[in-house]
Formats: C-alpha cells, sequence, structure tokens
C-alpha cells in the first residue's frame, strides 16, 4: 500500500520497491513506476497501485474421476503482473487519494480468475482417468497440466498476468475412499509383517529346539561318561582290593616262612645246644667218675657254697643257740 501524506490542497505519495503506481489525470497517464514519489491533486488525480512482486495463491478444488469418485486437489500458483500497465487497465487496481487503500478488491478477482482456469485443466485431465490412475498417477500429470494450461491461457497473457509456477501438493480421495484403497496394501503390509514374524518364531523355535537338542546330547555324554569314571573307579578299587589282597597274602606267607624258618632255627639252635650240654656233661661225669668219694664230696661243697648266697651278717638268737645246743647235745649223747 502506497503512503500518502496529506497537505492543504495536495497530497504526497510514496510507492515501495515492489508496486507499480500510476498517476493518470484526464485520462493520460501523467507518472508510472515502480518506487515512484510524486505530488498530485486529489481532486484531478487517479491512482492505480498494482503489485509488482511475485504472489502465491493456494488452490484447493475438487473433481471428479470417470468412475465418479471425488478427489481434492491441493495446489499453489505463483504469478506476477509482468505488465502493470496492462492489468491496471483491465483490472480495477485505483487506490483512494486520501486512504492509500484500493477501492475494489483487484487481488480477489485476479485469484478467482487463475484459480477457475487452473481448476478447469485439472477437472477436464481427471475426468479422463478412473480413480486407482489419478491417485496412482500422482501430482505430476495435473501439475503439467495446470502449468501448461495457464502459461497458454491467452485471457491471462491480455490481463498482463504471467505464471511463474506451479505445485500440486496432493491429489487425494475422499477419506472413506482413501481408506479402503489402503485397506489392500495395509493388508498387504500386515501380511509381510505377520509372515516376518511368524519366520521370526521358527527360527527362534529351531533354535530354541537344536539349543535343547545340544543340551540333552550333553547331558547324555555325561551321564556316559559319568558311568565309564564310575566302572572304571570300582575296577580301580576292585584291583586295588585284589592287589592289596596279594600282597596281603605274599606279605602272610613271608611272616608265616619267617616263623618256620626262626623256629626251626630256634629249635636246631635248642638241639645243638642240648647235645652239647649232654656231651659236656657226659664229659664232665666221665673226669668225675674215678675221683675219690671224698674229693667228689669236697667238690660238691664247693659248687654248692659257689652257689650261695652271700652273707655279710648272721644274726644268732637265744633261741635259734638253744635249739642248736640242745640239737648238737642230743647227738653227742
Amino acid at each position: 500500500m502506497a503512503d500518502i501524506a496529506r497537505y492543504p490542497l495536495v497530497r504526497h505519495l510514496r510507492g515501495s520497491t515492489t508496486t507499480y503506481v500510476e498517476h493518470v489525470r484526464r485520462g493520460k497517464t501523467v507518472r508510472a513506476g515502480v518506487g515512484a514519489s510524486f505530488w498530485f491533486r486529489p481532486l484531478s488525480a487517479v491512482l492505480n497501485e498494482v503489485p509488482a512482486d511475485d504472489r502465491e495463491l493456494p488452490l484447493l478444488f475438487h473433481a471428479r474421476t470417470s468412475d465418479f469418485q471425488d478427489v481434492t486437489v491441493q495446489a499453489t500458483v505463483t504469478y506476477r503482473f509482468a505488465d502493470p500497465a496492462t492489468a491496471a487497465g483491465r483490472i480495477d487496481f485505483s487506490i483512494d487519494p486520501d486512504t492509500g487503500r484500493w477501492r475494489a478488491t483487484p487481488l480477489d478477482q485476479v485469484a478467482g480468475l487463475l484459480t477457475e482456469t487452473a481448476q478447469q485443466y485439472a477437472i477436464d485431465l481427471l475426468a479422463g482417468d478412473d480413480l486407482t490412475a489419478a491417485t496412482v498417477g500422482g501430482v505430476g500429470p495435473v501439475r503439467d497440466v495446470i502449468a501448461a494450461g495457464l502459461g497458454a491461457d491467452q485471457r491471462l497473457a491480455e490481463t498482463g498476468i504471467a505464471v511463474v509456477g506451479v505445485r500440486v501438493v496432493a491429489v487425494r480421495p475422499e477419506p472413506e475412499v482413501e481408506k479402503a484403497l489402503r485397506t489392500p496394501t495395509r493388508e498387504l503390509v500386515q501380511q509381510e509383517a505377520d509372515k516376518a514374524t511368524f519366520e521370526r518364531r521358527a527360527i527362534a523355535v529351531e533354535r530354541e529346539r537344536a539349543i535343547g537338542e545340544n543340551e540333552l546330547q550333553t547331558k547324555i555324554e555325561l551321564a556316559r561318561r559319568e558311568e565309564q569314571l564310575v566302572a572304571q573307579r570300582g575296577a580301580n578299587a576292585r584291583r586295588e582290593a585284589e592287589e592289596a589282597a596279594a600282597a596281603g597274602a605274599i606279605s602272610t606267607e613271608a611272616e608265616a616262612r619267617r616263623k618256620v624258618t626262626l623256629a626251626e632255627a630256634r629249635a636246631e639252635e635248642t638241639r645243638l645246644a642240648g647235645a652239647a650240654r649232654g656231651d659236656a656233661e657226659a664229659a664232665h661225669v666221665a673226669a668225675y667218675r674215678d675221683l675219690p668219694e671224698g674229693v667228689l664230696l669236697g667238690l660238691a661243697l664247693k659248687e654248692l657254697a659257689g652257689n650261695l648266697p652271700k652273707i655279710d651278717t648272721v644274726v644268732l638268737t637265744p633261741d635259734l643257740l638253744t635249739k642248736a645246743l640242745a640239737k648238737f647235745g642230743g647227738e653227742a649223747r
């Protein structure tokens, strides 16, 4: 919007770099340009202000496919006024000389023109396709047909409007229909997910079975080895007992033989000692056999005296002396 300063009898307009301002007086253009600034008289001046920048126009309209399904097209058209003077001559862009505001709604008129023009090209395209082709084909065909149609539209060119670009965001059916169209794909995806889940579970079960079999085989092998260990321990204990019994038998036999040998040696020793003593006694008796009786008596007394214990003190009591003297006296009588 232009900035208008009010003074007595005159006004001053200051435009911007994005607006085209045209000053018309008596049906002739006095001043025109982008970023213009000038003085004017409000009673004799006609002012037009046309935007010179790019404008974005969102579009949302409905179309019907060949199978009578309703679809919604969401798009955006970027446009600008390539010839502002021509646009000002075809559309009312006049502004109030006191406030600088548009007297009409020119941008709404341009928006309606662009919307209806773009809509007819999209409707013609979608009317020849069914719902599946329209939704599967995507936004590319719709965008191309709208851009080509707006670019070649004679009315837009005569109005001074140039279409810079077209963007189509979505071509969507009604929510119920879209949900129904999504169902087969959703079911297919769910089936694939279920299949993957079942396969994963099957693999997990197979792995658990393999683990269980390995554990069972391990237990069987441990039991078999434990059985072998018990048998080997029994054999070792039996062999130890046999070896101990054999060693005991050998030890007993050796001890018996030793005792027999010792007994035989002792018996032989006793026999030899007895024989030696017998020989000695026989020799001794033979030596005393021819001796006189008195000599033998003396030798006997000597032998007896040699075998008597040692007597250090002899105590003679009166009773003993009395008895000895009485016996001695009796024998004397």
